[in-house]
């Protein structure tokens, strides 16, 4: 896609929410759909039309790669979601990770992309693809990463403690696994990959060692996004880059070297001090505290309003490119949809 396309999107002023989870959860067969190209397609494009917002997002969930990695590592489904590494794998597993066999959910999400890419034209929409981001990956797949970062940045490295070895190991593991799931939905259509890091923050990384000058943040988030992005420009897709942790100003102002079309940032940034830091090439977008949403007393839709006014008011002044959404998909939360609606109507709405 051209850039001048989402720079052109930003100033028609548009406010986008990413609900494509809440609308999903209107249907009673969620799981059916989840596993259907076409049913989880007209889920998709249901919630963009909602939206008015012509790009087609899938869902936003984040636990599709590391179970396609633990398949292929043959550990049992029942245990998958709890399941971490313990000691580094043989190089010949990691080898296979470029032809690992996708999931089912998987599947269902290219097929889904197939099916909005093929009706692009008809849709008004783009076609969008969803991924972790590698480091967020990594924290999934060790029972420890907070400390085995720690011993990363005090200078160890692999030979000196095998819990760096381990982080050092899934970092590369990591990062083919997204490449493989983030290709095989641009093979299937999609025009943008939504990749999300949001462990990529303070609770993973000490302020004070990167103060330092410890180059881990460059070494477990930069160096392996920005292979996702090299494989990304090779394959003609954009970069929408999202991460709704906890950031420095300088964590922010480095993922100008990503390059992306899109930069989505959670409600703990102050967007407007962001746009300084920002390239004007690239959109800023967010970011109400759609986590916050499911309840009255966490915020309520008078205070929606008003954030949506103050956030487009500033941003305008400060001429950056931006579109106002949510910090995140909009999560369905059992008996607390009616809720949740409206506070999206009264972002909408302001």
């Amino acid at each position: 896609m051209d850039r001048k396309f989402y720079l052109d999107l930003a100033a028609k002023n548009q406010r986008l929410p990413i609900a494509v989870h809440l609308t999903l959860h209107e249907y009673p067969n969620v799981t059916e759909i989840e596993l259907n190209g076409e049913l989880l397609a007209d889920a998709v494009i249901k919630s963009a039309r909602r939206h008015n917002s012509p790009l087609a997002v899938p869902l936003m969930d984040l636990t599709l790669e590391k179970e396609m990695l633990l398949k292929l590592y043959g550990v049992p489904d029942a245990d998958i979601e709890k399941y971490h590494f313990s000691q580094t794998v043989a190089p010949e597993f990691i080898e296979k990770i470029s032809s690992a066999p996708l999931t089912p959910r998987m599947k269902a999400t290219c097929e889904a992309i197939s099916y909005v890419a093929a009706r692009e034209k008809e849709l008004g929409m783009v076609t969008v693809g969803m991924g972790i981001g590698p480091f967020s990956l990594v924290t999934q797949l060790i029972a420890d990463p907070i400390s085995a970062v720690f011993l990363a940045g005090m200078g160890m490295t692999g030979a000196d403690e095998d819990d760096v070895a381990l982080l050092e190991q899934m970092s590369d593991v990591a990062t083919r696994v997204v490449i493989r799931y983030l290709t095989a939905q641009a093979e299937a259509g999609a025009k943008a990959l939504f990749i999300c890091e949001p462990a990529a923050n303070l609770v993973y990384f000490s302020p004070n060692q990167l103060e330092a000058g410890s180059d881990i943040f460059e070494r477990f988030v930069l160096e392996p996004n920005l292979k996702v992005k090299a494989v990304l420009d090779k394959l003609g897709v954009d970069l929408i880059f999202h991460n709704c942790g906890e950031l420095t100003d300088d964590m922010v102002k480095s993922f100008n070297r990503l390059d992306p079309v899109i930069l989505s940032l959670g409600s703990s940034r102050v967007l407007w001090n962001d746009a300084g830091l920002v390239s004007k090439n690239t959109v800023m977008y967010g970011n109400l505290p759609s986590k916050k949403f499911y309840s009255d007393e966490a915020i309520s839709a008078d205070e929606v309003k008003r954030l949506t006014l103050e956030l487009e008011e500033k941003m305008k002044a400060t001429g950056h490119p931006f579109i106002l959404g949510t910090e995140c998909d909009v999560l369905s939360v059992p008996c607390r949809e009616k809720v949740i609606n409206s506070k999206i109507n009264a972002m909408m709405n302001a």
